[in-house]
């Protein structure tokens, strides 16, 4: 019976905060360990453990009487998980499929093992080794490890670029001349049953590089949205996923489709899926790593989802700004409930739906003009 199993999430985030409202509905018990005892989760559950997801003895221990455990962030010690499937506990989605995805190098690697296309890359070792690049810049510039929201991200564009460059193992890509950004989430259970979710179409801020907004589902031509629906499926096989894995995707002006990254839990480009879709990314994770059948993912109606970021202007007249984005009709906000303020930190998001993507992104730009 459902309502007998102990589920285990590693991270406290948001991301966990959303799966454990979906858990709920299956009558399920969830325990979460993170790190900062006032993580968001840690509001919404008795069984709350304070421990680091990336500590082989705090995994260890946390997982040893639980059934399944999950995650809702990449960042968590490979070789406990390894030990505890040992002893019997479920672990989804696998040792194996997070410490492809750990590592964005090995990602790259791994995809082009596989023959999916990827933006080209080398690894390196610190900025010492960027002088080489010199008369290759501009480049982007990615920390091959715990990189999330932007952070880990950089473009350099001259030499001089280069002295204030991660020195750390990284990526150097060459820039890829994009059209679009696109994202797919897909499904995979243990019996190898797929499904994907309309892809949508991504917006980062360009200072930042973190997710601005997503429109589902994404507006450009029909053949590339099957392609880049075909080629998430490939990586899920490719990678015998068990649960729920998001393929960030590039088409590029000659309309060729390029995989970015992969997240192997939850994802921004999937919040949308709460309101707008039959099943919500977060339930369809719960019907994978349970042995359920997978959900409909089809959309009731497109939608805008919107990144709420920590800002002065928000901040001088939060109560009041909610207030009036609450009145927009189809604004539904998600406020993660995070302590202490740092400008340009993710602290909700709001999603919009509406009968046409017309009104939907007409809102969301009123919604916009509200927040900031």
């Amino acid at each position: 019976m459902l309502e007998n199993l102990k589920i285990g999430i590693l991270g406290g985030g948001q991301l966990g905060a959303m799966l454990m409202r979906h858990a709920i509905d299956f009558g399920l018990r969830v325990s979460i360990m993170d790190k900062d005892p006032h993580a968001p989760c840690s509001h919404y559950t008795s069984s709350f453990f304070c421990g680091d997801p990336a500590s082989f003895e705090a995994v260890l221990e946390f997982g040893k009487d639980l059934d399944v455990i999950t995650i809702e962030k990449e960042a968590v010690n490979i070789k406990a998980l390894r030990q505890l499937e040992k002893q019997g506990v479920k672990v989804f989605p696998s040792p194996d499929t997070i410490e492809v995805i750990q590592d964005k190098f090995t990602q790259k690697q791994f995809l082009l093992s596989h023959n999916i296309p990827v933006a080209p890359g080398e690894a390196i070792q610190g900025k010492n080794d960027l002088y080489q690049y010199e008369n290759k810049l501009p480049v982007c510039l990615k920390k091959r490890r715990d990189g999330y929201d932007g952070y880990g991200v950089m473009v350099l564009k001259t030499k001089e670029d280069i002295e204030a460059a991660f020195d750390a193992p990284c990526v150097v890509e060459e820039l890829v001349d994009i059209k679009h950004e696109i994202a797919v989430i897909v499904a995979r259970n243990e019996d190898g049953a797929v499904v994907c979710y309309d892809p949508v179409m991504m917006a980062f801020s360009e200072d930042k590089f973190i997710l601005d907004y997503q429109i589902a589902p994404a507006q450009i031509d029909e053949g590339i949205l099957k392609a880049a629906t075909t080629l998430a499926e490939k990586v899920a096989d490719a990678l015998q996923l068990v649960g729920i894995l998001a393929v960030e995707m590039f088409v590029t002006k000659d309309n060729r489709l390029l995989v970015n990254e992969m997240a192997p839990r939850p994802h921004n480009s999937g919040h949308h899926t709460i309101e707008a879709s039959t099943t919500s990314q977060y339930e369809q994770l719960l019907r994978a790593i349970l042995g359920l059948p997978l959900g409909a993912t089809g959309l009731h109606f497109p939608s805008l989802m919107l990144n709420v970021l920590d800002n002065d202007a928000l901040n001088a007249d939060r109560p009041g700004k909610l207030k009036r984005l609450l009145d927009v009709p189809g604004a539904h906000l998600h406020w993660y409930g995070k302590e202490g303020r740092r400008a340009g930190r993710k602290i909700g998001h709001v999603t919009v739906t509406d009968n046409t993507i017309e009104n939907v992104i007409a809102k969301a730009e009123l919604i916009r003009k509200i927040l900031n």
